[in-house]
């Protein structure tokens, strides 16, 4: 099984220069940590590679221009191909677009809105968006995900709010619906 760390959109520095406490006791466990876009500055992306975890990341819309980063990403995971991208484009028709667009995934992880969202198809197949653990804009709470990958099952997501590392996000806050 392998734990991943979800976070997107930290806009650093504009929004700050360290990433909520609950946000890094959870990245610093994971075993893999994405980062779905709009990391900002190559200063933030050192930081998360400090951490000696393996860190997946992707280009944003506001990404320096010295950020080395594709703008799009597919590894395996325990069987399950993860697809990254940061903007996963408007709301209706995306379950069936990111699985157009990335068709062996089993999970599409994308940023850009920051709204925490889970949609799943009959089949398994998942988008999900981890909102952001520092610029929440409208959004209730500052929050990341957990995805738990386990070979032959379908991804086990859970969202946090960092703002109150209490315990999981209710699910009330989570578009979609948290599974």
């Amino acid at each position: 099984m392998t734990r991943i760390a979800v976070i997107s959109d930290t806009h650093f520095p504009s929004r700050g220069r360290m990433l909520p406490a609950a946000c890094l006791e959870r990245l610093v466990r994971a075993d893999l940590i994405i980062h779905a876009g709009d990391v900002a500055d190559a200063e933030t992306l050192r930081m998360l590679r400090s951490f000696g975890i393996p860190l997946i990341a992707v280009k944003g819309n506001v990404d320096s221009a010295d950020l080395d980063l594709p703008a799009a990403v597919g590894i395996d995971v325990d069987g399950t191909t993860v697809a990254v991208v940061h903007n996963g484009g408007a709301e209706a028709g995306r379950l069936a677009r990111m699985r157009k667009r990335f068709p062996g995934a089993g999970l599409v992880i994308f940023g850009h809105s920051h709204i925490p969202l889970l949609e799943r198809a009959d089949d398994g197949f998942t988008i999900l968006n981890p909102g952001s653990p520092t610029d929440r804009r409208k959004q209730p709470r500052h929050t990341m995900a957990e995805v738990l990958i386990e070979a032959g099952r379908p991804p086990v997501v859970a969202f946090f709010a960092v703002d109150d590392p209490a315990g999981p996000l209710d699910s009330e806050l989570v578009r979609g619906g948290a599974r």
